[in-house]
């Protein structure tokens, strides 16, 4: 049911369906104009994408883009309003998607033409009848100004709906089928000097969700509504409900209307105009019928354009609130985005919190969680495994590749850059580097849902290691302690689907040789996804991501910078000077 009053109070926040640039960018403009302090579009449902980059005033920000609609649902919670881009063939099919995914939403916007009638009738009976609020299909939406546009209705041009003073609250409601028209009315409106309360598109398809009929009720039960602007068309029996309405009582407020169609009775066959319904097949669907019976209502009905336009002029003049003097003429896109720190007079900021600020919390590991992660982290579980796997990840002793790189470089008398640069081209799938790797075992064998005996077997049949498995020192019968402590953190976890897949793995391969241990690497992989997804609330799509982004080795990376660098420093103060291999180290063919 439309409340307008409940709208311009509470206007929510929209999804949007599919892609429509510049209409998106005109919703962003309008709720700058109007003051609001975040975006009303709050993710916008499209493949291939993160985000989205527009305008916010004379910034920028960037809109989450999320495969499908439980991506959207658990990343973002609570969603009002569907904004639907998409065809009219797929119309129906997502916008009941939208509905079972976000059962509580007040309503939407259905922009496409030509969606089957059959699909229209059952998007009304399902949610229109039962309280949700529709609006469309083959229309341009809803503007509540002040507080909520939804759809294209009022113009895609930032300085259209300024000049129109959409972000101002007025008492003057249009109401119309055509898309086109009702932007011209909403000027005409404007250069009178008046402000609306609301505009409205029923669209102009034969079934439209929202009627004439349930419009002209929500006008009338607007408290800031005094005057409602109707243009009609020839075509069905709308006018006749409209002046039951006004007959009646229901409808008490003053009604102007335009009926246009008047030349369709020049013709000897009736005559098929731009919309579906614009079609007066009997005499009472003619224009001229349908004036009559408004103006035998009480309407004030025009017979032309200019008269229409002269009869809004002439409506009382309201107490004009201030206009704003905001100007988005001049601004540019960025060259490039980032989500991890900004600059102020206050400061420093990082991941959303001052550096300042971030010192009186004197927590390291929880600075570097929120890094990686991008925002701060939901649960202290995750910050708590990532201190975990830093102390025990720092350094692994002088004779691994990465340590011995730096110390080679270091007593070469190069510089710290140098020398850490060459203990980290080192890390690769043999040395450090695999725990994305193993992160993508444990992730894709879970989520196939192959046994662990499925996954050994098809390792073994193509002659490639598991990554995460395996170790040259440690072995089921000398274990790794730092294992033993990493293993215990599981117990605090409230899921550990993949820590267990991974297990389930060792217990095969150590029956084949003793060293072919869950590794560091493994553990580190399997924890951290159980963390991720349970504790994080991450989805799968985007955990895949991370893997593929290389998320966890740097948690191998990170910590093990701070070992090459002391390695480093160690060999600046024992200064040793260049090393050099003996010949017995190696073998000359």
């Amino acid at each position: 049911m439309l409340n307008i009053d409940k709208i311009r109070n509470n206007p929510g926040n929209i999804l949007a369906l599919g892609s429509y640039r510049p209409g998106y960018q005109a919703v962003l403009d309008f709720d700058r104009l109007c003051g609001r302090s975040e975006p009303s579009i709050v993710c916008i449902i499209t493949a291939g994408k993160r985000f989205e980059k527009y305008f916010w005033g004379n910034g920028e920000v960037l809109i989450p883009c999320y495969p499908t609609l439980d991506d959207a649902r658990r990343n973002i919670g609570n969603i009002d309003w569907l904004l639907n881009m998409s065809s009219g063939r797929r119309t129906l099919a997502s916008t009941q998607a939208f509905f079972e995914t976000f059962p509580d939403a007040l309503g939407a916007h259905l922009f496409a033409e030509d969606v089957p009638e059959k699909h229209a009738i059952e998007i009304y009976d399902k949610y229109q009848e039962n309280g949700k609020c529709i609006i469309g299909p083959a229309g341009v939406g809803l503007i509540v100004p002040g507080s909520l546009k939804l759809g294209v209705v009022g113009g895609v041009d930032w300085r259209q709906i300024q000049a129109s003073r959409l972000h101002l609250p007025g008492n003057v409601a249009i109401l119309s089928a055509s898309g086109g028209m009702i932007n011209e009315i909403i000027t005409m409106t404007a250069r009178s000097q008046h402000e609306i309360s609301f505009a409205l598109c029923f669209g102009g398809d034969r079934w439209p969700t929202t009627q004439p009929y349930d419009a002209f009720l929500a006008a009338e039960k607007d408290p800031n509504t005094k005057y409602i602007i109707y243009y009609g068309e020839l075509g069905g029996q709308d006018e006749y409900k409209l002046a039951n309405l006004l007959k009646s009582g229901q409808v008490t407020k003053p009604v102007i209307a335009y009926i246009a169609g008047i030349i369709g009775e020049t013709f000897d066959q009736p005559v098929q105009f731009g919309h579906a319904k614009a079609l007066a097949s009997e005499k009472s669907e003619t224009a001229s019928a349908k004036r009559q019976a408004l103006k035998e209502a009480g309407v004030q009905v025009a017979n032309s354009m200019t008269e229409f336009s002269d009869i809004i002029t002439n409506i009382p003049q309201n107490s004009h609130p201030q206009s704003s003097d905001v100007n988005l003429a001049n601004r540019q896109h960025s060259l490039f985005s980032s989500t991890i720190s900004t600059e102020d007079d206050k400061g420093y900021a990082f991941t959303g919190l001052l550096l300042q600020d971030w010192a009186s919390k004197q927590d390291i590991a929880l600075q570097i969680t929120s890094a990686l992660l991008g925002r701060q982290p939901k649960s202290t579980l995750t910050s708590d495994l990532v201190r975990t796997i830093f102390l025990l990840s720092v350094d692994h002793g002088p004779q691994v590749s990465g340590a011995l790189n730096t110390i080679i470089t270091a007593r070469a008398g190069k510089g710290i850059v140098d020398s850490l640069a060459a203990g980290l081209m080192t890390i690769g799938p043999r040395f450090g580097g695999a725990v994305s790797g193993a992160a993508r075992e444990w992730f894709d064998g879970a989520n196939a849902e192959i046994t662990p005996s499925e996954l050994v077997e098809e390792r073994a049949k193509a002659r490639q290691y598991i990554q995460g498995i395996g170790h040259k020192k440690y072995r089921l019968d000398l274990p790794d302690p730092r294992t033993a402590i990493l293993a215990d953190f599981a117990k605090s976890l409230s899921a550990s689907q993949y820590f267990t897949f991974a297990k389930e793995v060792e217990a095969i391969t150590t029956t084949k040789k003793g060293n072919l241990i869950l590794n560091v690497d493994g553990h580190i992989a399997a924890l951290m996804l159980d963390v991720l997804e349970n504790e994080e609330k991450i989805s799968k799509t985007d955990i895949s991501r991370m893997i593929n982004a290389d998320f966890f080795n740097a948690l191998f990376i990170i910590p093990r910078i701070v070992g090459f660098t002391a390695h480093y420093l160690d060999q600046k103060r024992i200064d040793e000077g260049l090393f050099r291999l003996p010949d017995d180290a190696i073998l000359l063919a």
